[in-house]
């Protein structure tokens, strides 16, 4: 049996498919990986994964060479046969779908893991676009098993008509390393509170920068760092020379790509991500399972692994004066952080242990364990 993974960077493959990729290896079947170049596309291939470079180009809107994209792909299918095809990303799963029912690819698997830059405001041009990625979604995602991280999601395509109900499968996140993301005492020091991820607009970067002075206004004793780089390619990403400023006024320090986020965690006091909308984020879950305690936002996906008062503590989204609240409460009880942070490690083995992910994806492949 040949899977194929597709998503829309080598880095996405890497960091949040490489455990499937390995689980679906060590099944016995073949396993192709295709995304751009890049330096992870490397790392994946250092690691004996066959990677295939495909140039999709993420802002592209040029009907030219998205129809040259389209005529790549399905030639790459046909070329590879394989049985199943799994895509990750909007452009990746609108794409590979329709290229996949053109060539009779067996079964088709689409993850939406978050519903990107077009729905997560109501600016005119994200109301367009989101339009345009509705009736494509209705066409492509016609016949094939359809999995959601968050029942949210899951809802608004049922109801928007993009998907039948018996196609759609919840698979709560990407899952978490247990044993990689272990649960560490608190270091000395001023509280740290750490705000890591894309450095967007919509991960609420910029009411993470308001609440961090709000705080300072109120001689609140703490440090506040994000950690993370831009996203070019996202239009909502944050301007280089506007991370640079905060970081050198001491708004906030920026410590850039960090390869250990286990390290970072245990750095950590407090995780914070107050992101307009999410699928289910993968530094939330794996903060819960370091045993910090989260202050996040209300919203889709954030909610999925914050128990409110119990591992963390929600706030309205863009709210700075109540995102500021919580945090504080957080920085000056370091036992409540104690308490919150070892429920936190609680709900992590309960809701998101990676290999009950890996299982649960793997069924709707049709591999029952050790059985290719």
């Amino acid at each position: 049996m040949k899977i194929i993974l597709f998503a829309n960077t080598p880095w996405y493959l890497f960091n949040f498919c490489f455990p499937l990729a390995d689980a679906i290896r060590q099944n016995g079947c073949e396993i192709l990986l295709v995304s751009p170049e890049g330096e992870y596309a490397e790392r994946l291939k250092a690691t004996g994964f066959r990677h295939l470079p495909f140039p999709i180009q993420r802002r592209s809107i040029n009907p030219v060479t998205e129809r040259r994209t389209y005529n790549q792909l399905v030639h790459l299918y046909q070329l590879e046969k394989p049985d199943i095809v799994h895509h990750f990303t909007t452009k990746c799963i609108i794409y590979g779908s329709l290229a996949a029912h053109s060539v009779g690819v067996r079964l088709v698997v689409n993850s939406v893991t978050g519903m990107g830059y077009a729905f997560a405001g109501n600016q005119i041009p994200r109301r367009f676009l989101r339009l345009i990625i509705k009736q494509l979604y209705r066409r492509a995602l016609v016949g094939t098993s359809v999995l959601f991280q968050n029942p949210n999601d899951r809802t608004e395509f049922i109801k928007e008509k993009l998907v039948f109900s018996e196609q759609t499968v919840l698979i709560r996140s990407s899952g978490v390393n247990l044993e990689r993301f272990k649960v560490f005492p608190e270091p000395d020091g001023p509280p740290l509170v750490v705000l890591a991820g894309r450095l967007l607009y919509d991960k609420g970067v910029v009411e993470f920068v308001k609440a961090a002075r709000l705080l300072r206004s109120r001689n609140v004793v703490a440090r506040f760092v994000l950690v993370g780089e831009p996203d070019h390619q996202n239009p909502a990403s944050i301007p280089l020379n506007k991370l640079m400023k905060w970081d050198s006024e001491g708004t906030v320090e920026w410590w850039g790509w960090q390869e250990d986020m286990a390290k970072v965690y245990h750095q950590a006091h407090i995780v914070c991500l107050p992101s307009y909308r999410e699928g289910v984020p993968k530094t939330l879950i794996e903060a819960a399972a370091s045993g910090r305690p989260i202050v996040t936002t209300d919203t889709y996906g954030c909610r999925e692994v914050v128990q409110n008062g119990k591992n963390g503590l929600l706030v309205p989204v863009r709210s700075v004066c109540e995102l500021a609240d919580a945090l504080q409460v957080l920085i000056e009880n370091k036992e409540l952080r104690q308490q919150m942070g070892l429920e936190g490690r609680r709900v992590a083995e309960g809701d998101f242990k990676l290999q009950n992910v890996l299982t649960a994806i793997l069924g709707v492949y049709g591999i029952d364990q050790n059985n290719c």
